[in-house]
């Protein structure tokens, strides 16, 4: 029988599962759960050590007798200190020493309860990772955080060439009901980190054998100087004839971008469309529906590809952590494998082509109704025409989105990669990014961006470093538009003013002040003729246009462009 306590049952097992096998024990009462479950488990050998200073050390030696990691398990309060040599040690001889301490509820931190201090971060930078486990575990969120962060720890321990970890485990009382008859099966997650060894190819062929494969691309760049562009198609195309491949425009890779938002909200809940393998390469996606569509794939294996090896578990169940060079990579390793003849050996069965079909028809669909799809005046209309003028340049240009609605109307309409915050996605700093790329270029520069973004960033004008090449498409409907489209948020009395930031502010005279030709434009024609001066207007200043819309209209009309998507698709 074991513990019943939540995250003390987590951690049990995944000791387990990464195959640790000695644990030193020290005297406690706030440990005793976790002592309970190590000897119980009966897949560990348990040393008893009263002294925790003298116990760290004591698994120090095992651990280099055995060179495998071994726990050092410690009850709250000031036992965990005396860990601190031993950890050093280990730290600067890259042991693997796996500390877990038990501690009390945070509550009571510094409430002057007995054996307490604040333990998570204790060996600050003397250890690989730290971890807190969350006190309850019951609901799925919690319980995913629990195997996430264990997991974290675990595989930190090898990473990048050993050393210790601490994991910190808040326990409430009652302390002691061993009534769990097993222990839970968690998952485990693997991590693949020898670079240059073959993960690529590890990925390629998974995603080749896969019967149903996914591939998603989130935000990421390409090493421009090593591109290579023949190999990297070829494997693209392969990869889309045998399963799909999601691709938003953060994506700077040579992929085919699609609307993933716009085809996830006419699929619904369709189980068809579900892969059993997710590949993600690269860091964030724009796209909400996306992620929960990742979620709610529970029976796909997923594989997160990426440049650092850390666990960023955007599915919320991925099984393997692969880390790479460089994310076009695996496409390289998939075009080797197309060229070895492996892609003809492997046979698809009628789910895999129902998938691939479903997927192909769907998405081709999208796209024609986007391209039908006239808005009417509204930010969606600026960003629709503004992206057409973009089909038509000869000449090199880049362009940087804000967060928030810009970014989401140029996954709907912007045919080429783009620049955006989106690693924390913030509103800060849009304008000044775009700014600072313009100073270190010669081609044309543009930013969209949202009134609170630009508003907030104003003072990115105030530089003397800006050039000619710098055109701002302002979209101003007074104050921040995607709260609109928050559901409920509107039975709240503060959501027009202290939530959305409502406002009657202009861009003239922040312009005028900083030398930036103005142009503003308050319907349909204003705003074309505007975007058309600033594509091909000659200028030694940055130029900005403001477009005033309604956050209302805006609202109706996005509503009204994914209602008409579904609408069309179903006929």
């Amino acid at each position: 029988m074991f513990s019943n306590i939540g995250n003390v049952n987590i951690l049990t097992s995944l000791l387990v599962a990464h195959d640790v096998r000695h644990a030193v024990v020290c005297p406690g009462s706030r440990n005793a759960p976790i002592v309970h479950n190590l000897q119980a488990c009966g897949k560990m050998t348990c040393y008893p050590v009263t002294d925790e200073r003298s116990a760290g050390f004591f698994a120090l030696g095992i651990a280099l007798a055995t060179e495998r990691p071994v726990v050092i398990c410690v009850t709250s309060g000031s036992a965990l200190l005396n860990l601190a040599p031993a950890v050093a040690e280990a730290y600067y001889q890259h042991v693997e020493l796996i500390v877990v301490s038990a501690d009390r509820p945070g509550a009571w931190i510094g409430q002057l309860d007995g054996q307490t201090l604040p333990q998570p971060g204790g060996f600050g930078s003397l250890v690989n990772k730290s971890v807190n486990l969350p006190l309850n575990t019951e609901d799925a969120t919690s319980h995913w955080l629990c195997n996430r962060l264990v997991n974290e720890a675990l595989l930190a321990g090898h990473i990048p060439c050993g050393g210790p970890v601490h994991i910190n485990i808040p326990i409430a009382e009652p302390l002691f009901d061993f009534s769990a008859a097993e222990l839970p099966i968690e998952r485990m997650i693997h991590r693949h980190v020898e670079r240059g060894h073959g993960c690529d190819r590890i990925v390629a062929e998974r995603l080749l054998e896969a019967k149903r494969p996914m591939v998603v691309l989130g935000q990421c760049r390409r090493r421009h100087s090593a591109f290579d562009r023949q190999r990297f198609q070829k494997a693209v195309i392969a990869l889309r004839t045998r399963g799909v491949v999601l691709a938003e425009r953060l994506c700077q890779l040579l992929v085919p971008v699609v609307h993933a938002d716009e085809a996830l909200a006419a699929i619904g809940d369709d189980s068809d469309f579900s892969p059993d393998l997710v590949v993600y390469l690269g860091d964030t996606v724009v796209s909400k529906r996306l992620r929960f569509f990742l979620r709610k794939a529970e029976e796909a294996k997923v594989v997160m590809v990426n440049l650092d090896g850390e666990i960023h578990d955007v599915t919320m169940h991925a099984d393997e952590v692969v880390e790479v060079g460089a994310l076009e990579d695996v496409f390289y390793a998939v075009a080797d494998l197309i060229e070895d003849g492996q892609l003809e050996k492997l046979p698809q069965d009628e789910t895999s082509r129902k998938y691939r079909t479903g997927w192909k028809t769907i998405l081709e669909k999208v796209d024609q109704v986007i391209e039908a799809y006239e808005p009417s005046f509204s930010q969606m209309a600026a960003v629709r025409y503004f992206e057409q003028q973009m089909e038509d340049m000869e000449i090199d240009f880049h362009v940087h989105y804000a967060n928030s609605t810009a970014i989401r109307l140029a996954n709907s309409y912007a045919q080429h990669p783009v620049f955006c915050n989106r690693g924390v996605n913030g509103i800060d700093g849009s304008l000044s990014e775009a700014a600072g790329f313009s100073a270190a270029v010669d081609d044309l520069v543009f930013c969209v961006t949202g009134d609170l973004s630009f508003f907030y960033d104003q003072n990115a004008l105030w530089n003397s470093n800006l050039k000619g090449n710098l055109r701002i498409i302002l979209l101003n409907n007074g104050k921040g538009g995607i709260f609109e489209l928050l559901p409920g948020l509107e039975q709240s009395e503060a959501s027009r003013l202290l939530v959305s930031g409502a406002h009657h502010t202009s861009a003239q005279g922040i312009c005028g002040q900083n030398d930036i030709g103005y142009l503003k434009a308050s319907d349909m024609q204003e705003m074309q003729m505007g975007i058309v001066t600033l594509v091909t207007r000659q200028s030694h200043r940055p130029m900005l246009l403001e477009v005033f819309t309604d956050a209302e209209t805006d609202a109706a009309v996005m509503r009204d462009y994914l209602r008409f998507i579904k609408d069309k698709i179903k006929e």
